[in-house]
């Protein structure tokens, strides 16, 4: 199955990715829609690494996948299928695309597509999930265009500096 869209393609990570992923998962930017509480460590990231190249998500329970353009092969983010449960075939989903400047590109859109199409066809997978910040309108309009529907509200789930928000829980049934 080739993991590509119009405008990027997923790929495995690699041990040369090791920088990148230091600076995206260590961007206190982007801890709030991650649930990061605390910096990675570079030997935290290589183990991670040599995880993910050493098996598969039916033996990790998780898969992270580069997101990089199919023009000029520049990673722009990752995507992540994590709480994989191949029994009653669901696993969560998350993405990220690192940058102000590679966001509202379409490369959201086109990873989610390639990862449902991967995940209903090559892992069999009968649903997938993700929890969303109810004020993150731009990831909740991507999930919902992408087909996820609402199936509901955790109320002040999140602890922000602000006091306390709602997360929404989605969910898309591939098959």
């Amino acid at each position: 199955m080739n993991l590509e869209g119009e405008s990027v393609r997923l790929r495995a990570v690699e041990p040369e990715d090791l920088d990148r992923l230091y600076a995206w998962e260590n961007d206190t930017d982007v801890w709030s829609v991650s649930g990061t509480t605390a910096p990675f460590s570079r030997a935290q990231l290589e183990a991670f690494i040599l995880t993910q190249q050493q098996g598969d998500i039916f033996r990790t329970g998780q898969l992270r996948l580069i997101v990089e353009t199919r023009a000029g092969n520049r990673a722009v983010g990752a995507v992540d299928l994590f709480e994989f449960d191949p029994l009653h075939g669901r696993a969560g989903i998350g993405i990220l695309i690192h940058g102000p400047e590679n966001r509202r590109q379409g490369y959201a859109s086109d990873t989610l597509a390639i990862l449902c199409r991967y995940a209903r066809e090559r892992l069999a997978l009968h649903q997938l999930w993700c929890c969303i910040a109810t004020d993150n309108e731009a990831s909740m309009r991507l999930f919902r265009s992408a087909g996820f529907t609402l199936i509901g509200i955790k109320r002040d789930w999140l602890r922000t500096p602000d006091g306390y928000s709602d997360e929404a829980m989605l969910q898309k049934i591939l098959s």
